[in-house]
């Protein structure tokens, strides 16, 4: 019979595919852990993993993996049913962006109606997004660029433009719009791979058979403008963003490139049981005025 801590600990080797890592996160032995994956993979009659220089997952790995991920997934939306059924407390939210400034309004507005409800907000890169919708590990998930769709709902929030920020003195400053190729040999401040604004940087240049020449990359998003307006380079900037309050004195000018744009996408499980929490703030984000603003503002990218 298989236990769920044993199953709990297949997914994280699952999702790390390194059993020192997986045992550092779980706080266990590796020799345990390693136990407990032998004595799976002896119930199930058939190796999880190959082992040929570095642990990875095989297909019939694979397989387990995404049908233990809906089975505990369901255990825990089944405690939270009954837990809203029973009327134990206001409820909790799970949500998971890429980044959480463009959701800065809707979850402020969310949090003055329902002052109660627990919001546990979670980063995630968008690969690992539909994952966790499936196990239900989070209930809603926003996103800045496309993510795989199998076992989902989704509802597009808004679609914009992505410009390029220049520091005020920059010769491109001035200018009403510019080509890729144009930026070419220009020093971008950018952020780290995955970000969807690194993304469409790279794909942006790659479709040119070209290579941003990168200045620096950070985590910290929202300090890209001000390294910009300090002169150190130039960046992607979505349309959005020149709505956003900053000290940072920074020229937003349009990309001439129907690529250069994204669309910000609300998903959820398709199967999934959303509490009534998790349903509230799907409207809340769903019925936002995405496009209302005045205009002004400097420019903070997101």
């Amino acid at each position: 019979m298989m236990e769920l801590s044993a199953l709990k600990q297949f997914l994280v080797v699952a999702r790390l595919e390194h059993l020192s890592r997986a045992a550092e996160e779980l706080r266990l032995a590796q020799p345990s852990l390693s136990r407990t994956i032998a004595r799976l993979e002896s119930e199930l009659g058939t190796p999880l993993f190959d082992r040929g220089g570095r642990l990875r997952l095989n297909d019939s790995g694979r397989i387990f993996r995404d049908h233990v991920e809906r089975a505990l997934g369901e255990l825990d939306a089944g405690r939270r049913a009954v837990a809203e059924a029973g009327g134990d407390g206001p409820g909790v939210v799970r949500l998971a962006s890429e980044t959480f400034l463009t959701l800065s309004g809707p979850l402020a507005a969310y949090k003055r109606a329902h002052p109660a409800v627990e919001i546990a907000l979670h980063w995630s890169p968008p690969e690992d997004m539909a994952r966790r919708l499936r196990a239900q590990e989070v209930d809603l998930c926003l996103a800045s660029q496309p993510i795989p769709a199998e076992g989902l709902e989704s509802v597009a929030l808004f679609e914009e433009p992505v410009g390029v920020g220049t520091p005020l003195g920059h010769p491109l400053a001035g200018r009403t719009s510019v080509t890729i190729d144009e930026l070419a040999d220009q020093p971008f401040v950018t952020a780290r791979e995955g970000h969807w604004l690194r993304r469409l940087l790279d794909r942006l240049f790659a479709a040119r058979g070209l290579t941003p020449r990168i200045v620096c990359e950070t985590d910290e998003h929202s300090a890209i403008a001000d390294l910009i307006s300090a002169g150190l380079g130039i960046g992607l900037a979505p349309a959005i963003a020149r709505r956003s309050a900053t000290q940072a004195p920074v020229a937003w000018i349009p990309v001439d490139s129907p690529d250069c744009r994204r669309t910000v996408t609300l998903h959820w499980g398709a199967q999934n049981h959303l509490p009534a929490a998790a349903r509230l703030m799907r409207t809340v984000i769903t019925e936002w005025e995405w496009e209302a603003g005045d205009g002004r503002g400097g420019l903070r990218p997101l």
